[in-house]
């Protein structure tokens, strides 16, 4: 038996006998994720099961043991993650942190930064937000107007954030700030600090959902330390030098948008069949519906075939740099269609919106949720115009 299928071994029968049961049942919707923090609140199992991978490393398996990882090589981190499907393990912690800093501190932080902030990661210690998008800087982020002025041994920063994630209910932000009005692109700083600082307020925008994940995030003179001891710089790489940070963060982060397109369940077929009724031999009896649902379930097999062999050369730093731009787009078109064919399937009855009958309306909630995934990290139409230019080079008009 070779190491890998040894290793294999030894991880399904761990994880057997050390996930709770609680963690092995279907997530209901996005309440039902782990995301840590200072003040979390958990559900029957979720601090357990996050404690025991975290003790492992396994919450960011792929990191450095040093920085609270599990030091595993890309081919055993394949094999923990699809055991974990096989065996319908959850995720132990869903982390802006793990997903986007994480990856920008591994790459452009110093070794003081890492020791101080990733370990609190991995943990789940610290739920951290992401500051970008302003009211007048979506599409071209590099317009950005948060200023961040040098005064002393700290900057004061003074703006707004708005579509922050979460920021209502995370303690730190990684934010992008101007430190120089004179260039546009070397003007920006990227940086770190606790949302509990004064002059930092919030106010969760309301979807049609139903659901507020998104939020204005406002700064009124606040006050951010240069250093927070011990040499933990809060600027990540070099002040005006932001932008580089920033753009390596955006593909980590398009990355983690996309997987909703290789995260999605199972065949839709059998779920919709005993709704909807079977044929004389048990199949979905509806031919139109029932090939739309086999022509989906090729899609996603496609997707999460493209998408593995996308994250082996993204994390060899072998993709083209378009690649996290197709992606996204791919993954999250993925997506709404799915949502729209559950829709399609379930009739009527799923657009009721409070009854126990639709556990409150999920499927329509979850459905109108998906029309943000062509806004949230990067418009489809901007991600659609990188990919003309960049990967098929095609001219402006």
């Amino acid at each position: 038996m070779s190491d890998l299928e040894n290793f294999r071994a030894e991880t399904a029968a761990w994880l057997e006998a050390n996930c709770p049961p609680e963690m092995r049942q279907p997530m209901v919707d996005e309440s039902d994720a782990c995301w840590g923090g200072r003040n979390p609140t958990y559900k029957p199992g979720q601090k357990e099961w996050l404690d025991i991978m975290a003790a492992k490393g396994w919450t960011v398996p792929d990191w450095p043991k040093e920085y609270g990882g599990g030091g595993l090589s890309g081919a055993e981190t394949k094999i923990l993650l699809r055991e974990m499907a096989r065996l319908k393990c959850r995720s132990p912690l869903s982390s802006f942190g793990i997903w986007m800093l994480g990856p920008a501190l591994l790459h452009f932080g110093t070794e003081e930064q890492k020791k101080h902030f990733l370990p609190q990661i991995a943990r789940g210690e610290i739920r951290w937000c992401q500051g970008y998008s302003e009211p007048g800087s979506g599409s071209d982020l590099a317009s950005l107007q948060t200023s961040a002025v040098e005064q002393g041994d700290h900057y004061v920063v003074n703006g707004q954030k708005i579509w922050t994630s979460y920021a209502d209910q995370a303690d730190w932000i990684f934010c992008l700030t101007r430190t120089d009005k004179s260039e546009k692109h070397k003007g920006i700083t990227f940086l770190l600090f606790d949302m509990a600082s004064e002059g930092v307020t919030t106010k969760p925008i309301k979807l049609i959902s139903g659901a507020s994940p998104f939020c204005e995030t406002f700064f009124d003179d606040v006050k951010v330390p240069k250093s927070y001891g011990e040499g933990i710089s809060s600027i990540v790489f070099e002040e005006n030098r932001g932008w580089d940070v920033a753009k390596y963060l955006l593909g980590h982060e398009r990355s983690m948008i996309s997987d909703q397109g290789s995260s999605a369940g199972g065949s839709l077929g059998a779920k919709f069949a005993d709704q909807v009724g079977r044929d004389a031999i048990g199949r979905l009896d509806d031919p139109m519906l029932r090939a739309e649902l086999a022509d989906m379930d090729i899609e996603l097999l496609a997707f999460r075939a493209m998408a593995e062999r996308f994250g082996d050369t993204f994390k060899a730093g072998l993709c083209h740099p378009a690649q996290p731009n197709m992606m996204k787009y791919a993954g999250t078109e993925i997506n709404k269609r799915r949502h729209e064919l559950i829709m399609s399937a379930g009739g009527s009855q799923l657009l009721e919106w409070e009854s126990e009958a639709t556990n409150g309306g999920l499927s329509a909630r979850s459905w109108l949720r998906t029309k943000a995934n062509s806004i949230e990290g990067g418009t489809s139409e901007v991600m659609l115009n990188v990919v003309s230019k960049q990967i098929l080079q095609l001219p402006n008009s």
